[in-house]
């Protein structure tokens, strides 16, 4: 059976941010609807036995309807909330961390209110943008259309680092003076593929990376220097060369054409050097609300040894080493343990150590030769926890646990697997990605007596 067009009323907002309507014959979830909130609903198609639509016409509007920032909202899909007030947004975040426990049986447990952004926009230090032309010749930078890569102008992203609008636009025109062609998926041919520029909080230092489709390119030194001419807060720039057929935004191959070949930033006082591949939280006043959450659970002294999983490049081990005795931080990604040694070198730190491995087989190795830690700190990507991790953890038993996560489903699973040792103390809701759907959480587990 096929429908076009329905008509049905919102009761609630979807893990991914978009309105859930319930109708006779299933689900729709529509993008840009808002619980308490009728329209009519253009069904666009069906997947896994659910419809997937989009408003044609509202016909009544919730209070916390806003008229958002950004003109383009609605097609980039990359800011799914901003249509809705921010106390709004705050309460959503809030609900579906408890949504997300209450789906895996976590009864009687309370979820503080989420932590608010002082500044819901202009926060993300890290833009990534495709470069393309628009159907009359021109050059544009902007976001791919969801689910497509058709590119939607943007002049101003109202959640990025205001500096790097300047820097692009300066990119566009050069490359039309120096007749640099943007990269064509289908031809495989042009230059210019995405730009890339991250931005410090706490120096006044820009890292741009331009990823191109070749490895030389006439004129390179010229333009550098006339891109730097313009933009002098440009500290860095990066090239990355990327040559092949794929989606993947990087390639393997990187030079530096100005500059040195990182950033600083700041975290709770502690200084971090970045690169370009470099994983850094993309919201520098909310990750030290995060942390800082993080470290009062943890209650830590300097009597204890702690230990770091998923440790990146060294932000949670660092911030916490001058309240413990030592901090062992772990990561599989070989890149990221370098930069963390050089993190703690560059702060003088000299009780932390960083190794690298699976976090289960060397918290165990440890654990098995003498060491002892009375805390365990995890900061997992999106997937969780892996189940021989959460396996050592309930065979060593440490006795606090503190688990940073960027996904309350994962989150909750795990969490649900820990508490056949562990008590949930506290969880902590923390805004870290204004106007869109993502939400960073704190939770606090201690060992039952």
């Amino acid at each position: 059976m096929k429908f076009d067009r329905v008509t049905g009323k919102c009761v609630d907002i979807s893990f991914e941010g978009k309105g859930v309507v319930k109708l006779s014959y299933g689900t729709v979830f529509v993008d840009g609807l808002f619980p308490g909130e009728e329209a009519e609903i253009e069904i666009e198609y069906k997947r896994a036995g659910s419809y997937f639509g989009k408003v044609h016409r509202l016909i009544t509007k919730s209070k916390d309807r806003i008229q958002p920032k950004c003109g383009v909202c609605t097609a980039c899909g990359g800011c799914q909330l901003q249509q809705l007030s921010y106390p709004a947004q705050l309460e959503y975040k809030t609900k579906k961390v408890k949504d997300a426990f209450r789906r895996n049986k976590i009864e009687n447990i309370e979820v503080f209110p989420c932590i608010s952004a002082e500044k819901p926009y202009e926060y993300r230090n890290k833009i990534q943008v495709p470069i393309g032309y628009d159907p009359h010749g021109h050059i544009v930078s902007g976001f791919y259309r969801r689910g497509t890569h058709k590119i939607i102008p943007i002049e101003k992203c109202w959640i990025e680092d205001y500096r790097a609008g300047k820097i692009i636009l300066e990119l566009k025109k050069l490359m039309k003076e120096f007749h640099y062609a943007p990269y064509n998926e289908d031809t495989r041919s042009g230059l210019v593929r995405h730009c890339l520029i991250r931005t410090s909080a706490h120096y006044d230092e820009i890292m741009v990376t331009l990823v191109t489709n070749k490895d030389e390119f006439r004129g390179k030194n010229n333009f550098v220097k006339e891109w730097i001419k313009r933009c002098p807060n440009i500290k860095s720039l990066i090239q990355n060369i990327n040559t092949r057929d794929t989606n993947v935004i990087l390639g393997e191959k990187e030079r530096t054409l100005y500059g040195p070949s990182f950033i600083k930033d700041s975290i709770l006082g502690v200084d971090f050097l970045i690169s370009s591949k470099s994983f850094f939280q993309v919201n520098p006043e909310q990750v030290e609300k995060l942390y800082r959450k993080a470290l009062d659970f943890a209650d830590l002294d300097k009597s204890e040894n702690i230990f770091d999983a998923y440790c990146g490049i060294g932000t949670i081990s660092l911030c916490a080493a001058k309240y413990v005795k030592k901090v062992t931080g772990v990561e599989i990604v070989k890149e990221a343990i370098i930069d963390a040694k050089k993190n703690a070198k560059i702060n003088s730190i000299e009780n932390a150590e960083f190794l690298l491995g699976d976090a289960g087989e060397v918290f165990e190795k440890l654990v098995n030769g003498g060491e002892k830690y009375s805390t365990v700190f995890v900061d997992p990507p999106r997937k969780g926890l892996d189940q021989k991790f959460i396996d050592t953890l309930l065979r060593l038993e440490p006795k606090k646990v503190v688990y940073v996560s960027c996904d309350p489903e994962t989150l909750a699973r795990d969490i649900k697997l820990l508490s056949e040792k562990y008590l949930i103390n506290a969880v902590q809701p923390v805004d870290m990605f204004p106007m869109t759907f993502h939400v960073e959480t704190v939770v606090n587990l201690i060992l039952r007596k």
